[in-house]
């Protein structure tokens, strides 16, 4: 019998503390999920790490919208994965491009570099590139130990037939992980058709914060007005059922 391994995609100290709690392995620690995850505060992760023994991966992402950065934003990653590191971090979560959507090896390599023997794990900008049996060749040939991905699908179910042939094609020289979209609905159908051993989920349940009821009027976001007495942490209820049903 296969033991997979689970990795949950977190975006607070209390949803790490959710995913341990329904028998994660392993996070991945970000902020603003709503953008698809961005760097977490180093105060996150200090308090991640005194508050549970989880393995945790952090993002290193210093702006939503694509993964092409100017000299400055790339400074920052830097700066960034340095004091991630510095603070306990098992791991770094990034992924850098070119602007024609080609893997940034000189970048790559760079932060791979500075991570040292902690995990390195590109993200889901690999599902953007247009080769990503090269992409997958260069990250192997870097040193980045695995590949976040939903098979340049929108989800892993849809992506199912490309992580398998990444799986393949990789040989067990980078781990692949798949992420994007699972649920206990899709989970055994994922895993049976990608072969893979790992996998990376995301589900949350709503919380209510009453403190901004006295002027229901403010806001203090975008455009899109979501509820300010709202918010989301991780379901940790869910995750075990994820964990039972592996």
């Amino acid at each position: 019998m296969k033991n997979y391994l689970l990795e949950v995609c977190c975006g607070s100290v209390e949803d790490v503390l959710q995913a341990e709690k329904g028998g994660a392995d392993r996070v991945e620690l970000n902020s603003c999920l709503f953008h698809g995850g961005l760097t977490p505060s180093i105060g996150e992760l200090i308090t991640a790490k005194k508050l549970s023994k989880l393995p945790i991966m952090a993002m290193v992402r210093p702006r939503q919208g694509g993964f092409c950065y100017t000299e400055a934003e790339y400074q920052t990653a830097l700066a960034d994965a340095g004091a991630l590191l510095e603070n306990g971090a098992d791991g770094l979560v990034f992924g850098f491009l070119n602007a024609d959507g080609t893997l940034d090896a000189k970048r790559t390599r760079e932060l791979a570099r500075l991570a040292g023997d902690r995990t390195k794990v590109f993200h889901r900008a690999i599902d953007v590139v247009e080769d990503w049996k090269t992409t997958l060749s260069q990250l192997i040939d870097i040193g980045v130990d695995r590949v976040l991905t939903s098979g340049q699908a929108p989800d892993a179910y849809y992506g199912a037939e490309v992580i398998r042939q990444m799986v393949d094609f990789a040989q067990g020289a980078i781990q692949i992980l798949p992420g994007g979209g699972v649920s206990l609905r899709n989970l055994e159908k994922i895993v049976g058709a990608t072969g893979c051993e790992q996998i990376h989920v995301a589900k949350f349940r709503q919380y209510t914060d009453p403190s901004t009821g006295g002027n229901p009027e403010i806001f203090y976001g975008g455009a899109l007005y979501p509820p300010e007495d709202r918010y989301d942490v991780i379901d940790g209820d869910y995750v075990a059922q994820v964990r039972a049903r592996l």
